[in-house]
């Protein structure tokens, strides 16, 4: 999904342009899906050295497990290696010393989703609870989550607390904030391509109400960041439906984001404010961080090169029960 916020009218939920997407809000049986992501750079000028991190790998998540992965890249790199970031995700650092002036890049991977159990969210601790645990944590989740309370370059506080300050009454579950937060975004910023950048500040969106995915996922994690709640930012893929045409089984997908919350009781518990639901079978989760510069999918520094232009494609495949690999 391309990043995309200036003044606009603001849509009600009935008329507002909504992905739509495959499967239940509780999934009931194991998929298996075949994943495709191809990047395409195409330069003015040759390149004589190239360095790119890539987080093109998805990561062990509940209700995910990666059954297998590969990565080709094109001028073949003289030095490729992987290792695991700071949170956890793969990264994959290579060099390219060959003349070029094109670089293609494509991640594949299989990866079996699995039902989880739906959480209660008003079984969860109150946000005033959790945001203490937070403040002084007593253990190793605590601790882990804390880093996650903090402005980051892509996430100020800037606007937030006037966008849900009332969503916060007192002693109210913090997931339930979670999931109304979800709704509060999905209802009063409408998702618009190509009016932000990954570079828009998050007031930005607040002021406009105007963005995509990052943005929405943006948002809320400032708002909850501003009440001293943990919010991580999540990047993966989501099946949309087939449109008319298409073959069976293959589907019109794109990149997405969405944000996570903490709770000492449950953990991570993830929300999508794009479609306004808690991720399911529909979503693959690729990478999480602070903010969306912490799970770039592609960064890197070239010496020469002139412009250059960017082409991505995504292509997510449910396997039929025949076609599944056994365990």
């Amino acid at each position: 999904m391309r990043p995309g916020g200036h003044p606009g009218v603001h849509r009600h939920q009935a008329d507002r342009p909504r992905r739509q997407l495959l499967g239940s809000a509780r999934p009931i049986m194991t998929a298996t899906l075949t994943l495709s992501h191809r990047t395409h750079y195409a330069y003015q000028l040759p390149v004589s050295q190239s360095r790119q991190l890539l987080r093109l790998t998805p990561r062990q998540a509940p209700g995910q497990r990666i059954l297998s992965t590969h990565i080709e890249v094109s001028p073949q790199p003289q030095e490729l290696a992987t290792r695991l970031d700071a949170f956890g995700n793969q990264l994959t650092a290579l060099l390219i010393l060959e003349e070029h002036r094109a670089l293609d890049i494509e991640a594949e991977a299989q990866i079996e989703l699995v039902p989880t159990d739906r959480i209660d969210l008003q079984a969860s601790p109150s946000w005033e609870h959790t945001a203490e645990r937070l403040q002084a944590p007593i253990d190793g989740p605590s601790w882990e989550a804390a880093q996650f309370c903090y402005p980051s370059p892509r996430v100020t506080l800037d606007g937030a607390l006037d966008f849900c300050r009332d969503l916060f009454a007192p002693r109210r579950s913090v997931l339930d904030i979670g999931w109304r937060l979800c709704e509060r975004i999905f209802n009063s910023i409408e998702y618009c391509e190509g009016v932000t950048s990954v570079s828009t500040p998050v007031a930005e969106v607040f002021s406009h109400r105007q963005g995509v995915c990052q943005d929405f996922a943006h948002a809320a994690i400032a708002c909850l960041r501003t009440h001293g709640l943990a919010a991580r930012y999540v990047s993966g893929y989501v099946r949309t439906r087939r449109r008319q045409g298409a073959v069976e089984g293959d589907a019109s997908d794109a990149s997405h984001a969405w944000f996570s919350v903490w709770c000492p009781k449950f953990g991570w518990t993830d929300f999508d404010p794009t479609n306004n639901q808690q991720p399911s079978q529909s979503h693959v989760t690729l990478a999480w961080g602070r903010d969306y510069g912490d799970v770039s999918p592609t960064i890197g520094f070239i010496q020469g090169g002139g412009e250059q232009t960017l082409e991505v494609a995504v292509q997510v495949t449910e396997q039929s029960s025949d076609d599944s690999p056994s365990p």
